[in-house]
């Protein structure tokens, strides 16, 4: 059973074995189909708006998309330390 929840980006990243920033990019131009980027409640789909000027994206990525994409079942945990203390982490 999948987790509910916002799946952490820092999860996500080592679950691609790539960096923050690649999972961020990908889920405003959309080649990460795994959940939304927002900012002041409007959805964030240009990568140019990635400017931290313009104020703070809040990222969103659903347990269930994130299942569906890469078969990793998320169970809640915070951080890459604590999911590779249970054993489901790649290093």
């Amino acid at each position: 059973m999948v987790h509910t929840g916002k799946v952490p980006i820092a999860i996500v990243a080592h679950v691609y074995g790539k960096d923050a920033c690649w999972v961020r990019a990908g889920i405003i131009s959309g080649y990460l189909p795994i959940g939304i980027a927002t900012r002041n409640g409007k959805q964030v789909t240009k990568i140019s708006d990635m400017d931290s000027r313009k104020g703070r994206i809040s990222y969103v990525v659903s347990p269930q998309k994130l299942y569906e994409d890469t078969g990793f079942e998320w169970n809640g945990e915070k951080t890459v330390r604590e999911l590779l203390t249970q054993g489901k982490g790649k290093g």
